[in-house]
């Protein structure tokens, strides 16, 4: 078992962007850097905690190109290091709302695979932090933080419409607000360099 924290965290980020090179781990920082901004300010959760819970949310990344793989893949190497909550999230941020076939990726998993996962998604029990990553997975780009809605174009251009895409954009703002209610200001004035669109 590894000892998880911030340096084992960005570690494992580094060797595994070293092994499949890509945007994903600058996005993966900027999703940790959201997250750590927005946890510093609700009462209940660990900014360092949620900093790596971002760092880590797409480490299943690592083992190559693939679609919604990288969610089992990342589930079993923080497994492996006894990073349950980590290997969770590998998983759940991918489905802020709970049923398997609201994914806008392709399963290239075994048969197997996909049932352990279709049961996880529905078994498992969300916290703050699984609802949190969820939320910052959606504020940043590989440059750098996005308003929600530029995100939810870049990923429908990339994965096309789903029939889940409309639910998912829904569940995504009804996170932002329940995080807005807790820290009582927008969650953009804590993201450097995102200016809020007013409709006042």
């Amino acid at each position: 078992m590894v000892k998880l924290n911030i340096q084992t965290a960005e570690l494992a980020l580094r060797e595994a962007s070293e092994s499949n090179p890509g945007a994903w781990a600058d996005h993966s920082r900027f999703v940790a850097e959201a997250c750590k901004n927005i946890a510093s300010h609700c009462k209940d959760l660990s900014s360092e905690q949620a900093y790596i819970f971002g760092l880590l949310h797409d480490i299943g990344r690592y083992a190559g190109v693939s679609s919604e793989r990288h969610l089992i893949d990342g589930y079993r190497y923080c497994m492996e290091r006894g990073w349950e909550k980590a290997a969770q999230i590998c998983i759940s941020h991918a489905f802020m709302i709970q049923d398997i076939a609201t994914s806008i990726g392709e399963f290239d998993v075994s048969d197997q695979d996909y049932l352990f996962m279709k049961e996880f998604v529905a078994n498992a029990v969300y916290d703050d932090y699984d609802r949190l990553v969820q939320l910052c997975d959606a504020l940043a780009m590989p440059t750098g933080f996005c308003l929600l809605e530029k995100r939810f174009v870049d990923v429908t251009i990339r994965y096309g419409v789903h029939t889940a895409t409309i639910d998912r954009w829904k569940k995504i703002l009804e996170i932002k607000e329940q995080f807005e209610n807790q820290i009582g200001c927008s969650i953009y004035s804590l993201l450097p360099g995102i200016v809020e669109n007013s409709f006042r």
